[in-house]
């Protein structure tokens, strides 16, 4: 039924609309309406039932009464859902019962059958969840304000209908002229219908001006830029009429929305109105005025939305013209304005904390405050294409603005804060006069240390402002020298060290580590100071790195880096456990005790590059780094002895540096020798590894000077990292060929093979070891077999490459030869763990085994039976079949029992 009614509703539909998806939207309508149908039938049915159920009375009257009485209706309903009952033979009912009599029992009450309680009728089925979406779809158009769901899915069906009509009939093709007037008529109506609702419905009021406006402004746009009906001139006229408006309309009714979108659209207008070709003084006048308009609407509202989005949208927008089309012949048209927008934000703070309210004039613009001057000062300075006296001048003279200011509003109660903010600026001003005047390496160093004396000076008189004075200074140090650098270049004829541009970085260094020392030491424990010192730290570490690395790349040849940058890794280390060594507390003491240690990991990882690019560690100047660098490697760890886990760390990577140094010596010696295969290069520098595991695993008092205190902290992790490294190596090997050039292959004993039975061996001597986690040890039998096979499997392949002459790639696993030795050696694995499983009563070696023959037996139904046809498929067929054979004869019933091993957890 549902499909006949989907049938004749995709019918209709179709006819109807005259597309697929008016039959899809047809077929839906019908699945729909025949599953309402299903389910008011079915609701019918149980609402019949359940009436005729619950007419049935209680109790029945006596027997021969009922058998004279017609069944009814009722009767048959409960007849349909009680189970038929037996005949039960009449009894006499008492005529007098005693009332201390108790009642009677279940077998002589008449008629037990019509007096118990019926059984209850199943549940109905659920409803799946196609049925739920279908019932929600039509809850959603039969519930609720039906009409007007209705009538708005069919009211837009038809106005689209209409549309699509009247385009493709022509109707709607208007004169653009008609068009644009129609639009302007209807936003000028619905603003004055804004202004008159404007006291009565006040947020829709708003709301109706603001749309009015913004579309005036667009259709002002329209008309100039996309129809061509307004003339330039007109078009600007029209944008400063409507800003003006909405900004008068802002201050009448105190709405801040309004001002806002005005002052969008005033921004924006010449830029939608720009041809490309006006004039940049007529752009800045009439930002300007608009700019006026900020400052009148400041003397009376309290906007700071209002002036910020101002300072951002003038000075964008003059940066855009001056990246885009400034010319060093425009400066005497386009200076005055940028002194002139200076001022404006300049004083448009001072107007804003005058009109705040009471309780909010401590509060201070400090975008416009700080931003004005900086963008100000950067805008002055691509004018003057940073011409440093002229640039000079101009800060001179912003400061002397800054003094008067401050000196005129020193009267005024509520200016404090501005006036100090003022004095601060002045202050900064004249003090950037100096950098301007004088070469920036020069002013790097002066800034640098004049910042490290500010932050002592503010430490010892509790001043912030000073503090934050040094901190800036350093900043711009910094900046000082980076400019210096970009604009003049290092010099190739310097003297190593002792050039400017080293001594201004070695400045900043000093300054850096100073001002962190002075915080740590005089700072009074706040949060601020423990973090401002660790920063400074940071800092000054930053500036070691980045001066250090560019002299070293600047002054010393391409052989010898390799030497040098692991000589300075190792005095940089040594240097920060000595200031470790100092104690000092808190955070700084953190960074402190672990700096040596991110230092040598630094170290690890030149070794490995080292070796990654063949540099012979162990020769000439490179072995005189690694003697440098382990005596004051020996003498970083007794400094951090008294840190506990930097110092267990710290003797983790001296430990790994000795190894690296010793596998990349080896392996680098080895790779020279032409004759010898890679093999064995590979295998022979691994032995440093596989060595410092087993002294770690037998003999760790041999690795534990200078740090034997914490060898319960570093043990472990020199142990497990071994083994993960240990690991992925002979993941590596599994895969690799074997060749053992210049000796023949000998299985066992080919380089491949002998790493990866040492390999096997360092595992199986861990996973043995009785200080084992015991979530480790419930895995260990698992693991081992899991090694074993690998290893089997591994080798077998390896045998068939290099005595069978397979070649190893893809094609060695079709190769027949191959699959049949890989069925011999995994069915003498199963064989071995079944039979020694069942002997030994151990249920989980026999397991393995009768996994390992499951596998095998799926491998050849699955894989082998495509060899059937040659001798090795063959082979594999009988070699399965034999050793199933042995397996039955030896071992024919899993084990009855489980070993004492297994039972407590310790199997192998």
């Amino acid at each position: 039924m549902a499909v006949l009614w989907m049938v004749i509703g995709a019918v209709l539909g179709g006819l109807l609309s005259s597309g697929w998806t008016g039959a899809v939207g047809g077929a839906v309508v019908g699945l729909i309406w025949a599953r309402q149908a299903a389910l008011s039938r079915e609701l019918a049915s149980l609402r019949t039932q359940l009436a005729a159920w619950k007419s049935v009375p209680a109790t029945r009257p006596a027997r021969a009464a009922t058998d004279e009485q017609p069944r009814t209706a009722a009767d048959e309903a409960r007849a349909a859902w009680q189970p038929a009952a037996e005949p039960v033979p009449p009894t006499v009912v008492a005529e007098f019962r005693a009332p201390e009599s108790p009642p009677p029992s279940p077998k002589s009450a008449p008629w037990p059958e019509e007096e118990s309680i019926p059984p209850v009728p199943p549940m109905p089925r659920q409803p799946s969840g196609f049925d739920r979406l279908l019932q929600r779809v039509w809850h959603w158009f039969t519930e609720g304000n039906v009409p007007v769901k209705i009538g708005m899915l069919v009211l837009f069906a038809g106005v689209a209908a209409l549309l699509k009509y009247a385009s493709d009939a022509g109707v709607l093709h208007a004169p653009p002229a008609v068009r644009v007037s129609l639009v302007a008529l209807a936003a000028m109506a619905g603003l004055a219908f804004g202004w008159r609702k404007r006291e009565s419905q006040r947020v829709f009021a708003l709301s109706l001006q603001g749309g009015a406006i913004g579309v005036l402004v667009i259709t002002v746009f329209a008309a100039f830029r996309l129809y061509n009906l307004l003339p330039a001139g007109a078009a600007f006229a029209l944008l400063v009429v409507l800003v003006a408006g909405i900004g008068v309309l802002a201050v009448m009714q105190d709405a801040l929305a309004l001002a806002v979108l005005g002052l969008l659209a005033g921004f924006a207008a010449p830029v939608l109105v720009s041809t490309g070709n006006g004039s940049h003084v007529a752009l800045f006048s009439y930002y300007a005025v608009l700019n006026l308009a900020i400052l009148g609407i400041a003397w009376k509202r309290s906007w700071r939305v209002l002036n910020l989005l101002g300072f951002i949208a003038t000075f964008a927008v003059g940066t855009a013209w001056g990246v885009l089309r400034y010319d060093s012949s425009l400066f005497a048209s386009t200076e005055p304005f940028l002194v002139l927008n200076f001022l404006f934000y300049l004083f448009i703070p001072w107007l804003h904390v005058t009109r705040a309210p009471v309780d909010r004039r401590l509060v201070i613009d400090g975008c416009l405050m700080f931003g004005n001057p900086l963008i100000s000062l950067l805008l002055q300075g691509a004018l003057l294409r940073w011409d440093g006296k002229a640039l000079g001048i101009s800060t001179l003279v912003a400061a002397a603005i800054y003094v008067t200011v401050a000196y005129v509003s020193r009267r005024q109660p509520a200016m404090r804060l501005l006036r100090e903010t003022w004095a601060i600026l002045a202050v900064a001003m004249a003090t950037l006069t100096v950098p301007l005047a004088l070469r920036a390496d020069v002013t790097g160093c002066i800034f640098a240390l004049e910042g490290a004396g500010l932050i002592w000076l503010g430490l010892r008189q509790q001043r912030r402002f000073a503090l934050w004075s040094g901190i800036a200074l350093q900043l711009f140090a910094a900046c000082a020298l980076l400019i210096d650098r970009d604009m003049h270049g290092a010099s190739s004829m310097a003297l190593p060290v002792l050039n400017r541009e080293c001594i201004g970085g070695l400045m900043l260094v000093v300054a850096g580590f100073a001002s962190s020392g002075l915080l740590a030491r005089l700072g009074d424990g706040r949060a601020l100071h423990r973090v401002l010192a660790v920063v400074l730290y940071g800092w000054g570490m930053l500036w070691w790195v980045v001066t250090s690395g560019v002299e070293i790349s600047r002054c010393i040849p391409d052989p010898y880096l390799f030497a040098a940058w692991l000589a300075w890794l190792g005095v940089t280390a040594w240097g920060a456990a000595e200031a470790a060594r100092l104690r000092a507390s808190g955070e700084l003491g953190f960074a402190l005790d672990w700096s040596p240690v991110a230092f040598n990991a630094v170290m690890l990882v030149w070794i490995m590059v080292g070796g990654f690019f063949h540099t012979q560690p162990l020769r000439g100047w490179n072995l005189l780094a690694v003697l440098a660098t382990g005596a004051l490697g020996w003498r970083t760890l007794l400094c951090l002895r008294e840190s506990v886990w930097a110092g267990a760390v710290a003797q983790w990577m001296w430990l790994w540096r000795w190894v690296l140094l010793a596998a990349c010596g080896i392996g680098v010696a080895l790779d020279r020798l032409r004759w010898l295969a890679d093999s064995w290069s590979v295998a022979l520098a691994m032995v440093p590894l596989l060595l410092a595991f087993f002294l770690a695993q037998w003999r760790p008092s041999l690795l534990a000077p200078p740090m034997a205190q914490h060898q319960s902290r570093w043990l472990p992790l020199l142990k497990y990292s071994l083994l993960a490294v240990l690991g992925v190596l002979g993941l590596a090997a599994l895969f690799a060929g074997g060749n053992a050039a210049p000796l023949p292959y000998v299985p066992l004993l080919n380089p491949a093979e002998l790493l990866l039975l040492l390999i096997a061996v360092a595992f199986g001597a861990w996973l043995n070891d009785p200080a084992l986690p015991s979530i480790l040890a419930r895995v260990r039998g698992p693991v081992l077999g899991g090694i074993v096979l690998a290893l089997a499997t591994s080798f077998t392949l390896r045998g068939v490459h290099q005595l069978g002459g397979v070649p190893w790639n893809g094609a060695l696993f079709d190769s027949s030869l191959a699959q049949m030795s890989l069925t011999l050696v995994w069915s003498i694995l199963g064989l071995f763990a079944w039979v020694w499983g069942s002997r030994h009563g151990h249920r989980l070696f026999w397991l393995a085994g009768a996994i390992i023959m499951g596998v095998v037996l799926a491998k050849l139904i699955l894989v082998d039976r495509r060899q059937l046809g040659n001798l090795f498929g063959i082979g594999s067929f009988i070699a399965f079949g034999l050793l199933c054979s042995v397996i039955g004869y030896l071992a024919p019933a899993p084990p009855r029992r489980s070993s004492s091993m297994e039972e407590t957890g310790h199997a192998p």
